[in-house]
């Protein structure tokens, strides 16, 4: 699914916007997302899941072409826990 198929979505479910505005609704959520994101701040979203940002430390690894060991960088990583909500979804199991 790509962010146009979510434009085109909440165009269809939700009346009373043009395409242009649920464009634009779907682009502020994204935005704020990121943004919420790039302070490192957490993203609950009830019954779907988590987004979280972490912090990985640098570390040696190696080249597995020549074997060398090499430096990883510290950096910034995201990661997504889904809920049990979205689990059971997923699985077909009946939600509680």
């Amino acid at each position: 699914m790509t962010k146009a198929d979510i434009v085109e979505t909440v165009y269809e479910k939700v009346g009373g916007f043009s395409k242009k505005e649920a464009a634009e609704i779907v682009e502020t959520v994204f935005d704020t997302i990121k943004t919420t994101l790039e302070r490192g701040e957490k993203i609950k979203i009830s019954g779907f899941g988590n987004f979280v940002v972490r912090d990985k430390n640098s570390r040696t690894g190696r080249n597995p072409q020549t074997g060398q060991e090499i430096t990883i960088t510290a950096r910034r990583v995201l990661t997504f826990k889904p809920s049990q909500v979205l689990k059971n979804s997923l699985n077909g199991e009946p939600t509680v």
